[in-house]
């Protein structure tokens, strides 16, 4: 079971610090040792948690955060499924959704027939920092980030506000099971499926199933899902769908950025965004 540490959830915060500090100086290029000074450690501890942490060094995490190098990789990501599509393919190899399928409820249906639903929860901690859960019978229903500081009670009345009427429960023996199954950094094709159970409307559902097809260590932005679920010109209505996702990483709404390469917000902060994507292009050989 993924039971990490006290020691790896610190962790976890001082990367993100280092990674905002080589972000705002990215054009100094600061070295080793004037970013370790930042986040309390010596050089040698601190290249250690960072490269145990992302597979690679911190100066080549940095260049996937770039917006040169993000521009190339949305224009490689646009050509690869071009590809897939004159292939007859239904993805690249590495589509995340071989093994996260999806089932909906619409509002008005949830209203109808979703009083009463179980859902089990619990509160844990991942490679990006602490986050709650929430499972159902039919799926993961929930899972969201926050800091270190909260004890998770803004989330969890998110998601009871989310699913009201629904029967909650805390069951951290069930919950760190999905959590191990989702943040282990094995190869995909040796994780169980998951199923993820969600509400909402028909064209947020549409948008979601979009950004399951994008594969991990990939980027796209607003304009390409438009196109994905053939209404081109709704890129605000994308927008507003991308950030009405409450399941965080499972469907990757941290996959979309800006098409001039800017990385943008994201719900769960916009640091943990990059954090994210770096380290899915480290651990995808990107």
């Amino acid at each position: 079971m993924l039971l990490i540490s006290q020691e790896h959830h610190i962790n976890y915060q001082r990367i993100a610090q280092a990674i905002e500090y080589l972000e705002k100086n990215v054009n100094r290029q600061p070295e080793l040792d004037e970013v370790a000074e930042q986040v309390h450690l010596s050089p040698f501890h601190f290249q250690r948690i960072f490269t145990e942490w992302a597979g690679i060094s911190p100066k080549r995490f940095l260049q996937f955060l770039t917006t040169d190098f993000l521009k190339k990789k949305l224009q490689e990501s646009r050509n690869l499924e071009e590809l897939a599509q004159t292939a007859g393919l239904s993805g690249q190899s590495r589509v995340y959704d071989l093994f996260t399928t999806l089932e909906a409820v619409t509002p008005q249906e949830y209203k109808l027939h979703g009083s009463g639903i179980q859902i089990e929860y619990g509160f844990h901690k991942t490679p990006f920092g602490n986050c709650l859960i929430g499972i159902t019978e039919r799926g993961i229903c929930w899972l969201s980030f926050f800091n270190g500081d909260d004890d998770g009670r803004y989330e969890l009345e998110n998601m009871k506000e989310h699913w009201h009427n629904s029967v909650f429960h805390q069951n951290q023996s069930l919950t760190i099971e999905f959590v191990d199954n989702i943040f282990n950094r094995k190869d995909a094709k040796t994780q169980s499926k998951l199923h993820l159970f969600v509400k909402g409307t028909n064209f947020q559902i549409k948008v979601w199933e979009a950004l399951l097809r994008i594969p991990m260590g990939d980027v796209t932005t607003y304009q390409d899902i438009a196109e994905r679920i053939s209404n081109p010109k709704a890129m605000q209505a994308v927008g507003s769908a991308v950030g009405s996702n409450h399941i965080a990483y499972l469907i990757p709404c941290h996959r979309v950025i800006r098409k001039d390469g800017i990385l943008g917000e994201y719900r769960w902060e916009a640091t943990r965004k990059k954090s994210i994507i770096g380290w899915e292009m480290a651990n995808t050989g990107s």
